[in-house]
């Protein structure tokens, strides 16, 4: 696998999946109570993590596209 995710998208990436991960557990939003909710929202955060985390992202590969300076 080569890396197609910059410096600043693996930032923003390991940032918001932490909150996306967070948010369910810290908030009292009603929304939180429907298992789409409560679980895809931590579920899209830590994929997030993982792919800022390995610096690879499939839809990017799929996609042609690459963040990443060469």
């Amino acid at each position: 696998m080569v890396a197609n995710v910059g410096n600043l998208d693996r930032l923003a990436r390991l940032v918001l999946g932490a909150v996306l991960i967070a948010l369910p557990f810290l908030t009292d939003f009603p929304a939180w109570e429907l298992p789409l909710a409560r679980f895809g929202v931590p579920l899209a955060g830590a994929v997030l993590m993982v792919t800022g985390a390995v610096r690879w992202c499939l839809l990017y590969r799929l996609l042609g596209v690459s963040t990443r300076r060469i």
